[in-house]
């Protein structure tokens, strides 16, 4: 694996760079530079626990006062053949950024940018958790004390293009990550805070890890042929391997092990793409890919040994998964114009994805390993997808265009794992097939009214189903955990639910768009779409149907030459009916309504000036009742309690702004913003050991930024 390149280094690096490129700007007598600078102060109110959605992103959650400084410089020498651009904002503060470019257009290219982003969890842990953030916190009993979640990410990346000849080309790309902080992680263990049961700990989950990639590509071209050969590395490193709680965690079943993080992976891809002519109105495209995915965490020397052995010698402690997954990939396709009217198009592609992880058994209750008859192994997910696609566009004349398609997708899963464990689950499926159908019709009505119409329609169903076991092994006391042979769908288990995506599905969706250039002032756009998924499968639990509608209205309007306005009104609903074993029947409806209008316009010669408003509300609805099959106290404590409460979410925001010129080559810039928030999907979540995460449920912040803009000679 390659060493990754340091953030830190690579700021220093890029700083240098920006301040040769003002230097050879400077000394060009030829060139264009046009440069600018900024720099204020931004002034935010409200506690922190009001900030706490306005501040996830901004670095404006624990911090009242905010510098804000940012640069752009450009150069443009035509006669050395020079381009250099120059960009950074916030730099400052929590989310900065610099991007540098330096090219010689037909010639090279060199590209480097370094970037940072913090983001805050709005929810605020209370806990006495010693070591928060650590691989060994301890749960204690002492004082609770505020602890705040955050992660950071720096990014930095080196890019160079050369044009050798005007049909070779070369390219590579250097990106590189580190991510560090803590995230909020939780688990289930045995302990003596409640003897007998399992206590709900929150463990706060170490971030150290870093993510490279690195992407090299050859492109050539000639008159009628285009060929593409490439290759793309991902390296994922994670200083954390797992999490060692201590404390009041004493189970012997679980021997106190470890809470397993990320681990180490990284992949290869290697892909070659082109294009033929086949003749001035026919092209012909094709891709061919091979990538290979690999995971060989040593997990003994994280201490996570546990319960398991090699599935060749029992007698061998497992380590290492050696897991790999091989993706071979092809697609050919082809496009034509056989007549003026005629537009024809075909695809083709094959995806296979071969999980070559060895089968390993882990000893599922700590029991005797060696007799084999409590034991499962890991489960292997092989993927094999083939794809078409058809599709004819006929111009009618001018102002009507219509298209016909036909999709085809076909899913093979490979053998189940019979050894393997699918908990909750009635029922799987090796081969799934889907055939779709879609119409378009597109039209000009008039000069300024232009309008599109689509229908589309698709049917999957699959092979037989595959039916659990009633036992494990040879013991009847491991009947829960079920494994998969070929069969039939009689006894299917009823109080299991199937997977949607391999039930029987009928989908059905209906778009439509148009935009209308009312005057030469007014502007509309507008937007619709319903859609329904019907689901069927071998038991009545699970996923039934589902159903989606969207209607959206976006406008501007100029009112004079100097003043304009513009909005949109949007409404997205997400239905979803389902059942659940005990004779329960959710109904779950998410509508999303989304206002906005804003102004901008000259207010003097020296004064620009403007505003938005917006508002969004999201309510989700779980309406919950029995059916006729539910027991007594189900369907009593459903008529007491009215099942699962709504959940509610509003924002409303206002932005303001204001532009003074004070010079020819200075001004000044105000912001001012307010946000109203209400949440209610954060009620305090208490743990075991009494730890709480709580967020206010009313949120209201302003802020106020004042930043001074200077052009540089």
């Amino acid at each position: 694996m390659t060493r990754a390149v340091s953030p830190f280094h690579a700021q220093r690096t890029l700083v240098a760079l920006a301040v040769c490129s003002v230097c050879l700007g400077v000394q060009a007598q030829s060139a264009i530079v046009d440069a600018s600078v900024s720099a204020g102060v931004g002034v935010v109110g409200g506690t922190q626990a009001d900030r706490a959605l306005f501040g996830q992103y901004n670095g404006q959650r624990s911090r009242d006062t905010v510098g804000l400084l940012g640069l752009d410089y450009s150069l443009r020498d035509q006669e050395n053949g020079k381009w250099i651009d120059l960009t950074g904002s916030d730099l400052i503060g929590d989310t900065r950024e610099l991007n540098f470019v330096w090219k010689k257009p037909g010639v090279w290219k060199f590209t480097a940018n370094y970037g940072e982003l913090v983001r805050v969890d709005p929810n605020i842990l209370k806990t006495s958790l010693t070591g928060a953030g650590s691989t060994t916190p301890q749960v204690a009993s002492g004082a609770a004390s505020d602890i705040e979640l955050k992660t950071k990410r720096t990014a930095v990346g080196l890019g160079l293009t050369k044009i050798i000849t005007p049909a070779l080309q070369l390219q590579l790309d250097l990106k590189s990550e580190k991510k560090e902080g803590t995230r909020a992680l939780g688990l289930a263990y045995s302990c003596t805070l409640q003897q007998g049961v399992f206590c709900n700990l929150i463990l706060p989950e170490p971030i150290d890890a870093n993510h490279s990639q690195v992407e090299a590509r050859v492109s050539y071209s000639l008159e009628k042929f285009r060929i593409n050969l490439g290759y793309y590395g991902s390296y994922y490193s994670n200083n954390n391997a797992a999490i060692n709680p201590t404390g009041f965690v004493t189970s012997s079943t679980l021997n106190q092990m470890p809470l397993a993080l990320s681990p180490d992976n990284q992949a290869h891809q290697l892909d070659l793409s082109g294009s033929y002519d086949l003749t001035g109105t026919t092209r012909g495209t094709f891709k061919l890919a091979w990538a290979s995915a690999s995971q060989n965490a040593d997990f003994s020397n994280a201490g996570l040994t546990g319960p398991v052995v090699s599935a060749n010698n029992p007698a061998v402690t497992y380590s290492r998964p050696d897991a790999k997954v091989i993706t071979t990939l092809a697609k050919l396709g082809i496009t034509s114009r056989p007549l003026p009217q005629l537009s024809l198009l075909g695809d083709l592609r094959y995806e296979d994805k071969d999980d070559q992880t060895p089968l390993f058994n882990y000893d599922l209750l700590g029991t005797n390993l060696l007799a084999k008859t409590q034991y499962a192994t890991n489960h292997s997910l092989p993927n094999r997808k083939i794809q078409g696609k058809l599709q004819a566009s006929w111009q009618f004349n001018h102002d009507y265009r219509g298209t016909l398609g036909l999709d085809q997708e076909s899913i093979d899963r490979g053998t189940v794992t019979a050894s393997s464990l699918v908990s909750g689950i009635s029922s799987l499926r090796q081969k799934t097939d889907e055939t779709g159908v879609r119409a378009e019709l597109r039209s000009q009505f008039a000069d300024n009214l232009s309008g599109t119409v689509s229908v589309s329609s698709s049917q999957r169903n699959g092979s037989s189903w595959l039916q659990p076991n009633s036992g494990f092994g040879t013991d009847p006391g491991l009947s829960t955990y079920r494994r998969y042979l070929t069969g039939v769908t009689e006894g299917v288990n009823a109080a299991l639910g199937t997977v949607p995506t391999l039930a029987d599905r009928q989908r059905d969706k209906l778009k439509l768009f148009a935009d209308w250039q009312a005057s030469e002032k007014l502007s509309l756009q507008f937007s619709a779409e319903n859609g329904t998924d019907k689901f069927s499968a071998p038991n009545t639990n699970g996923l039934r149907d589902t159903r989606m509608g969207q209607i959206g209205l976006d406008w501007s309007f100029a009112m004079t030459t100097n003043w304009a306005v513009n909005g949109y009104l949007s409404q997205t609903t997400q239905t979803m009916n389902q059942a659940f074993y005990g004779g329960t029947v959710m109904a779950f409806d998410n509508t999303n309504l989304g206002a906005s209008i804003g102004v901008s316009g000259k207010a003097s010669s020296k004064v620009n000036v403007g505003g938005s408003l917006s508002y969004m509300n999201d309510r989700s609805v779980y309406a919950q009742s029995p059916d006729a099959s539910a027991p007594a106290d189900v369907a009593s404590t459903l008529a007491k309690t009215g099942g699962l409460p709504d959940i509610n979410y509003r924002q409303t925001t206002l932005k303001l702004f204001a532009d003074f010129a004070l010079e020819k080559k200075s001004s000044v810039r105000v912001d001012l913003i307010h946000q109203r928030a209400s949440v209610n999907d954060w009620a305090p979540l208490v743990y075991s050991d009494n730890s709480t995460v709580t967020q206010n449920q009313d949120q209201n912040v302003s802020y106020v930024g004042v930043t001074y803009i200077y052009q540089l000679p």
